[in-house]
């Protein structure tokens, strides 16, 4: 009796330390489309922010340029040749120029003021406004800020997060000249160390996006004990959010926000893909 009872404690001891760890019950990260779900959709189209809005996706990633006449573009590139098949400039081009063309998937060019009108309908949790500015004289980056600011919080939905994002430091100083107010993420080709989050100070930020390639956990705690919220990307697909994720990041920017969704839906149900960003 006395060796069950030893073999019964030495079986429920292993099992005890065999056992996979307790699950994270309340997991949350905040996944974007980023421009709008690019490999899923027509990126940076209405198009694919409708579609996508419709599958579920409520927090994006856009782009956005400043056109010949000072209109607001929502596109990535400087030229439409990649999505579009023409090469157009599209900083030198009007905006009444620019609406003759559409892409390849047959989608008509998008703008600033179109894209904040149908977010203000809907139920939006966070949209990052990306500012393509590099090339843009000091003049055009206050106009600019100043135009893209007035264009879309007017219009946000009462609860949702705006960001104004960049790789140009001087847009974001910028930004921060003509409207304290707006929040802002340095963004760079760079993962989470010591060096962004020394940036991040220097620009008083608290957001910053990095690559997810090279970025450690330990330089994910110490960006979380600077009190900075992290943006990781690329996301070409669902194992990239899942390192996202596993890293500790924030927000995860997805390419595939739509194959992530269903992801977790099926395989990781205790994750929450919102997280309270304010």
């Amino acid at each position: 009796m006395k060796k069950f009872i030893y073999l019964l404690s030495a079986a429920l001891f292993i099992g005890c330390c065999n056992a996979p760890a307790p699950v994270e019950k309340s997991a949350e990260i905040e996944v974007i489309g980023h421009r709008g779900g690019r490999y899923e959709f027509d990126e940076n189209t209405l198009s694919a922010f409708v579609e996508s809005y419709k599958k579920g996706i409520r927090s994006y990633e856009t782009d956005v340029r400043l056109t010949a006449d000072n209109e607001l573009i929502i596109i990535h590139d400087a030229s439409l040749k990649r999505t579009f098949g023409v090469d157009v400039d599209v900083e030198k081009t009007t905006r009444a120029e620019l609406l003759q063309y559409k892409t390849l998937k047959g989608n008509p060019t998008l703008f600033a003021d179109e894209l904040a009108e149908f977010f203000s309908q809907k139920d939006i949790h966070y949209i990052e406004w990306e500012m393509k500015s590099k090339n843009y004289t000091p003049e055009q980056l206050k106009l600019y800020c100043d135009k893209l600011y007035n264009t879309v919080m007017p219009l946000k939905p009462e609860n949702a997060i705006y960001v104004f994002s960049s790789f140009d430091e001087r847009a974001l100083m910028t930004m921060k000249e003509l409207h304290p107010e707006a929040e802002r993420m340095y963004i760079t080709a760079e993962p989470v160390n010591e060096a962004v989050i020394e940036k991040a100070k220097e620009l008083g930020l608290r957001r910053v996006g990095c690559t997810i390639n090279k970025t450690s956990r330990e330089a994910m705690n110490k960006a979380h004990e600077a009190g900075l919220i992290v943006n990781l990307w690329p996301g070409k697909k669902v194992e990239d959010f899942q390192l996202a994720y596993a890293l500790g990041a924030d927000i995860g920017c997805s390419d595939v926000p739509v194959a992530v969704m269903e992801f977790v839906n099926q395989n990781m149900q205790w994750i929450k893909l919102s997280k309270e960003l304010k």
